[in-house]
């Protein structure tokens, strides 16, 4: 056992995760532990990279800044890097543990899928009454910090919502710590109000799209983007935002459920990939059809279904 003083302590969490931060940002992380990061021990989630692309290979970073041992979750899918990180690393005499594999594809999965196929993991999110009614609202401790709504909106790049939503609920916005807010991308579909959005600000205008496929009341005066599609379904707002570099997309099913009624066909042509589904403690006080949703256990089975306590309610996680 090694026991690692305060300061190697610190390096160890500034260089965790190199993957899921910037090229800077990891420099900086290097540099800023200076030479306490010569011979310390670096924690990836996944295989530093060894090619050049945007930015230099990872592995470099790590060599130069004389690192004793990194510890990584898995081996990178990616055929460029295809475990010549690890290699190249260990030709640098640099000792390299790989561990926890399958719980690091969990945590990558956003990530492995975008890479292999081009196109952002896709994430179904609704909630359910006890007596199966399709239901507008959260559990108590969902949105609070380490709910997992709350979590949801940290590790999704973006969130499509129904814009009458809206008119029950501001811009949903994560509690974590330290954690940058979603995309918000708002679904219009004709005929509907004005959008009014409650927690709007000008900041957060910037961070909003809305979809529709007739002009809405809201101009790019208030710093918000609106796309006007001639469909609006998820092929088409996928290949709209194509070029945002989106890994990871959240579908709220919240407000207007007509409004989704297109984007679930998605789940046919295999656009959707899981679906998160929170049971409420409580019943139904007028049960909307859930037809829509009831159809996707027609189109596709669940696979790796998991049941989890998640304060008073009941989460149901599986992949589709």
């Amino acid at each position: 056992m090694t026991i690692m003083n305060r300061k190697s302590l610190q390096v160890s969490i500034y260089i965790a995760n190199l993957n899921w931060i910037t090229y800077f940002d990891r420099v900086f992380a290097l540099r800023d532990a200076g030479e306490l990061a010569e011979n310390a021990t670096a924690y990836v989630s996944l295989e530093p990279c060894n090619h050049f692309g945007r930015t230099p290979p990872c592995s470099e970073a790590l060599i130069k800044a004389k690192v004793k041992k990194v510890v990584v979750g898995m081996v990178d899918p990616n055929p460029i890097v295809a475990s010549r990180g690890v290699a190249k690393l260990r030709d640098a005499g640099i000792d390299v543990t790989v561990v926890e594999e399958e719980l690091c594809k969990k945590l990558n999965e956003a990530w492995i899928h975008q890479m292999l196929t081009g196109k952002p993991f896709v994430t179904l999110r609704y909630s359910l009454t006890i007596d199966g009614g399709l239901s507008d609202d959260l559990g108590e401790e969902s949105t609070e910090a380490g709910g997992y709504y709350s979590r949801l909106l940290q590790e999704h790049d973006a969130v499509v919502l129904s814009s009458k939503s809206l008119q029950k609920y501001p811009l949903p916005e994560s509690r974590e710590p330290n954690s940058n807010q979603p995309l918000y991308i708002i679904i219009s579909k004709h005929p509907n109000p004005v959008i009014n959005i409650p927690n709007h600000t000008q900041e957060l205008g910037s961070n909003v799209i809305i979809v529709a496929d007739k002009e809405t009341g809201v101009g790019s005066e208030q710093g918000i983007e609106t796309l006007i599609l001639d469909k609006v379904n998820l092929t088409t707002i996928l290949e709209s935002l194509k070029g945002r570099g989106l890994c990871s997309l959240l579908l709220d099913l919240r407000g207007g459920f007509d409004d989704f009624e297109d984007i679930l066909n998605g789940v046919e042509g295999n656009l959707v990939q899981k679906l998160v589904v929170e049971v409420l403690p409580v019943w139904s006080e007028t049960k909307q059809d859930a037809a829509a949703i009831k159809s996707i256990s027609q189109r596709a089975g669940l696979k790796n279904f998991e049941p989890k306590k998640e304060g008073k309610s009941v989460l149901l996680e599986g992949y589709l």
